[in-house]
């Protein structure tokens, strides 16, 4: 099958791509590919729900720049669409003194990063958070929560809409990319593009890798596991709660959050998966353990974090451990309020150094454009990042 653009992941990056490079060119045929049966299986199906607000971000990075510009654009785009969608705000909670000062510069990043955020005393927090173990937060109004799967597959329809194509079932094998085309072949099929977008997320280094991509970039997977609280206890939680993050780690540690559909999460931790679709405690790929394993990256990354990882190891294999974290933002929460839920698979791109890529990351050539970095905020962004991705492709035409 020959078309103009090919675009690998029904994921929420991948079809918000697909749905504003056929906006912007009506008269290129895009075809979007993907192994599995329906859209959003994976990260995106798989998050939490949050419109996050960009607090966290260096200003001027993509990150911050995406998630400021992406909240707003996704509310428009939720309420133009009739997808529900509430602007509850989050607070991010100090519970311990020494928390403080790294409160107080996530507070001014905040500001810096043109947010809507408010520096709270403890009895200012119990106002919104009542059940919470606090000595001072912030109100980030900017946060919210939606249903990403709801969005994903309204891009997928709005996208069908102006003639797009999506795959399913289709796990690409082999690229072969010359001067003139690009040539994807999967199990049964043979496709023929001018160009080449890939958001395969957990795969996308696999996919750069066979498109003749140089890169040291490497998708390690990270599972989140999460709790949901028992009906009984979700009145403990009124909006978001999260905990001061520790700034060396991209991950926010576990927090508690009202999910548009009903019900509490708690979570997640944040443990090494041992292949690419880690959603079990136990789940191993010969190939794919053995790459992750070798990757070098990943012990110096280890060796610097090690007091992290053991501890994040623990949470994992221990219910009681998990709930002690938690009862350190809610104390009155208990183990027999939690029940256990899917865990996600977050894909983070590191490099041989150990460094994690902290910042969405693309890499391109004349006729390819390589996601190599989109955890979240990416559903958040998805919107800024497909308009991104169709302005690259319009300054390489």
């Amino acid at each position: 099958m020959k078309t103009d653009i090919i675009i690998i992941g029904a994921g929420i990056i991948g079809l918000s791509t697909a749905y504003q490079l056929s906006k912007v060119h009506p008269d290129k045929k895009i075809i979007v590919l993907d192994k599995e049966d329906t859209v959003a299986k994976h990260q995106t199906g798989h998050n939490s729900g949050v419109i996050h607000s960009g607090i966290y971000y260096k200003p001027g990075s993509f990150k911050a720049t995406f998630a400021k510009n992406g909240s707003n654009s996704m509310y428009e785009f939720c309420k133009k669409y009739k997808i529900k969608y509430e602007q509850s705000g989050k607070v991010i909670v100090a519970t311990d003194e020494n928390q403080i000062p790294t409160m107080k510069k996530l507070y001014q990043r905040g500001l810096e990063n043109g947010l809507d955020v408010e520096l709270l005393n403890d009895y200012e927090v119990r106002q919104i958070e009542p059940f919470v173990n606090t000595v001072g937060g912030i109100l980030v109004k900017n946060t919210g929560i939606v249903d990403f799967k709801e969005v994903t597959e309204k891009y997928a329809e709005l996208f069908r809409k102006n003639d797009g194509e999506v795959i399913f079932n289709e796990e690409v094998r082999s690229i072969n990319n010359d001067s003139q085309n690009i040539t994807i072949k999967t199990r049964d099929n043979t496709y023929t593009a001018k160009y080449l977008i890939n958001c395969a997320g957990l795969y996308s280094d696999k996919i750069a890798e066979m498109s003749g991509i140089e890169t040291d970039v490497k998708i390690i997977p990270f599972r989140g596991e999460y709790y949901e609280l028992k009906s009984e206890a979700a009145d403990l939680v009124k909006t978001l709660i999260y905990p001061v993050p520790n700034p060396e780690l991209p991950f926010l540690g576990v927090h508690f959050t009202n999910m548009i559909n009903g019900g509490v999460d708690v979570g997640p931790n944040a443990v090494l998966g041992f292949k690419k679709e880690a959603y079990k405690k136990i789940a191993f790929d010969i190939n794919e353990t053995k790459e992750i394993l070798t990757f070098p990256g990943l012990y110096k990354m280890g060796i610097k974090n090690i007091k992290e990882a053991v501890g994040e190891y623990y949470r994992s294999f221990n219910k009681r451990a998990f709930v002690k974290e938690a009862k350190k933002l809610v104390p009155l929460i208990k183990a027999d309020d939690l029940t256990p839920m899917e865990a996600g698979v977050r894909a983070q791109a590191m490099k041989k150094d150990g460094s994690m890529v902290d910042d969405f990351h693309f890499e391109e050539n004349n006729n390819s454009l390589h996601v190599l970095n989109a955890p979240s905020p990416a559903a958040t962004c998805s919107i800024e990042i497909g308009k991104e991705i169709t302005k690259r492709f319009s300054k390489s035409i």
